[in-house]
């Protein structure tokens, strides 16, 4: 058995279901769930659609690089989305079964051998980055996410040491749980770090496509590397998906793009991975990809509630905008695990405590005394948990 494996901590789900577990439940109400980030508004029509019809090609194996006609889409909106010059649809651009499958494998595949090894990340995080690092035989290397810096993490603070055994960078833009966005000026800093110490940059752009300014979209690591000229995309790598921009977590759909040379490496792994995308799922990623309209008003219904909550919350929470993702990163007036375990108690709303998503590194959890609420509910709900939650607090 992998050694590895005892590495492993509980997923913050587990944690809240024995928090949960423990609950003296004081009400009847209908609960409302604001802890999962799994995106409840209607999957589009077409897109259903599109695979309903071609159900007749279950009968054929898929190519681990996938169809000619799903990367094309895929590089054609990535180059849309995000004004590169160009993107080779043979070469720089690989479809995946969702990102989680696709980060957990590119650790395996990227990661030397080394005893010292680092995978650095954000804290907090999206756990599978520290689960890939250790099953990788890497250590996770953690940089702290605090409001001081603008929930970033303080790049110019990491030292050189770190950098230079770091093997991959994973960065999360925007941010989970945070919505946090990293700036040009700070891409184009790890840019040259990586070329200087030589490690991966692996961009995680997930929400890339859930923003409240429609004049400022989140930039992506490829558009950096483009305002810079590298249309190489050396060293640098984004990971994408249908999940949030299309309300599709069950096509399990997305892509990494960028480095040829990394990514025919990664190829190379994934044809002895086994995990090639289906045939109706390829051709239904291909509209999905190819529609902008159903990505706006998920937008407008996200725009929404963050109104909606944030009127409800901002008399009596120190809540605020966050500049993109569905996420609210909240302070919560007591300790963050008795808060979302009296919310569940007395109100019947399920949060997830911040610390369930960070780190305790030097005595400094940056996710404590923080609950992150997913607004992935519809509008109704989110403004009927906004007022319990806000009912609780005025109770305390």
């Amino acid at each position: 058995m992998n050694p590895n494996l005892a590495k492993l901590q509980p997923y913050p789900f587990e944690k809240l279901n024995k928090l949960k577990a423990e609950a003296n439940i004081s009400c009847d109400l209908p609960h409302i769930a604001l802890s999962i980030g799994e995106p409840k508004h209607e999957s589009p029509k077409f897109v259903m659609d599109v695979m309903a019809n071609n159900l007749d090609k279950l009968a054929n194996y898929p190519t681990t690089k996938g169809i000619p006609e799903l990367r094309q889409a895929i590089a054609h909106w990535t180059c849309q989305r995000f004004h590169l010059d160009n993107l080779c649809a043979d070469s720089q651009v690989l479809p995946v079964n969702g990102t989680r499958e696709a980060i957990f494998a590119f650790t395996q595949a990227m990661t030397e051998g080394k005893d010292d090894a680092l995978i650095v990340s954000p804290n907090p995080f999206y756990q599978i980055y520290e689960g890939a690092a250790y099953l990788a035989g890497a250590q996770p290397h953690y940089l702290p996410c605090l409001e001081e810096n603008g929930f970033n993490p303080d790049f110019d603070a990491v030292p050189a040491e770190v950098w230079e055994k770091a093997q991959i960078l994973f960065t999360c833009s925007p941010g989970n749980p945070t919505g946090a966005v990293i700036s040009l000026e700070q891409l184009e800093k790890l840019i040259n770090l990586a070329d200087k110490h030589n490690f991966i940059i692996a961009s995680d752009e997930c929400y890339s496509e859930i923003f409240v300014n429609s004049a400022q979209p989140p930039i992506g690591l490829l558009e950096a590397c483009t305002k810079l000229g590298r249309t190489d995309y050396k060293n640098c790598v984004v990971f994408h998906s249908l999940s949030k921009r299309s309300n599709l977590p069950g096509l399990r759909s997305g892509f990494v793009a960028g480095d040829a040379e990394i990514l025919a490496n990664f190829f190379k792994y994934r044809t002895y991975h086994g995990c090639a995308m289906s045939l109706p799922n390829q051709l239904a990623s291909i509209a999905a990809w190819g529609d902008e309209k159903h990505v706006e008003e998920n937008r407008r219904l996200y725009t929404e509630k963050f109104k909606a909550v944030l009127d409800i919350l901002s008399p009596v929470m120190d809540v605020k905008q966050s500049e993109a993702s569905f996420y609210l990163w909240a302070k919560t007036p007591i300790n963050e695990e008795e808060f979302a375990q009296r919310l569940f108690a007395e109100q019947q709303v399920t949060v997830l405590p911040g610390s369930y998503l960070s780190r305790t590194i030097d005595g400094i959890n940056p996710g404590a005394g923080r609950i992150r609420m997913a607004l992935v509910a519809e509008v109704e709900e989110c403004i009927e948990a906004a007022k319990r939650i806000r009912a609780l607090i005025e109770s305390l």
